[in-house]
């Protein structure tokens, strides 16, 4: 993936969040040289993977099969520092990119339309061999519990919601016509090294093209500390 297309993500999800009027933690903002300076009481960023992550899971077909996002907060239960037990998000899907279909062994999540387009999920059981299953899928969302066929379909507007439990395959699209989205996540602790399954085995962070330099560095490409 080029880091240009890397810095126009960023840039496009940055005036996204400024419409809805969402203020970002100051970390966000930083440029790479304010990361080469900073010390160890930033530490917590960096041991869990906080903030913009841009990812077209190695395919080089973003506009096709991509997301941003950011990481706002995170626990680490692998690290008896940090104590959260959960984590938020903001997401941007843009019209014609998909998430494509994975879940996650421990994690469970709500996905919140925030604003913008309509977001459509569709969600499978994960069967013993990690395939997908064809049972019915329990659905809660906003205080609403019911089922649907696998597959099925399921349609996310603005200000709704949906909860995604340990092993739900789930992969995400925008309705034609709707435009960009906005999402929210609330979750458990979350770890994209180790807690995803994708179906079709897709590497989670892409390899980059340093075309132009970074605009935001990635929350996996932080420098260390000084000291």
């Amino acid at each position: 993936m080029k880091r240009s297309d890397i810095n126009g993500a960023i840039r496009r999800m940055e005036k996204l969040i400024a419409d809805y009027r969402f203020a970002l933690p100051p970390f966000l903002h930083w440029t790479p040289a304010e990361w080469a300076a900073a010390g160890h009481e930033y530490d917590e960023i960096r041991d869990n993977m906080l903030g913009w992550d841009v990812t077209d899971f190695g395919m080089g077909r973003f506009g096709e099969l991509g997301l941003t996002l950011i990481t706002l907060r995170n626990g680490n239960p692998k690290n008896a520092r940090y104590t959260k037990t959960y984590a938020e998000k903001l997401l941007m899907i843009e019209e014609g990119q998909r998430l494509p279909m994975h879940f996650h062994w421990h994690k469970m999540e709500d996905i919140i339309n925030r604003g913008g387009g309509d977001l459509v999920f569709r969600l499978y059981t994960a069967a013993d061999d990690g395939s997908l299953s064809d049972a019915e899928v329990a659905i809660d969302s906003d205080g609403r519990r019911y089922t649907v066929a696998a597959g099925q379909p399921i349609v996310l507007r603005a200000g709704e919601s949906i909860t995604l439990y340990p092993k739900y395959y789930h992969e995400a699209t925008i309705a034609p016509g709707t435009g960009t989205a906005l999402l929210g996540e609330v979750s458990m602790c979350n770890d994209d090294n180790t807690d995803n399954r994708f179906l079709d085995r897709f590497p989670r962070f892409p390899k980059i093209e340093e075309d132009e330099a970074p605009y935001r560095l990635l929350c996996n490409e932080y420098p260390q500390a000084r000291d």
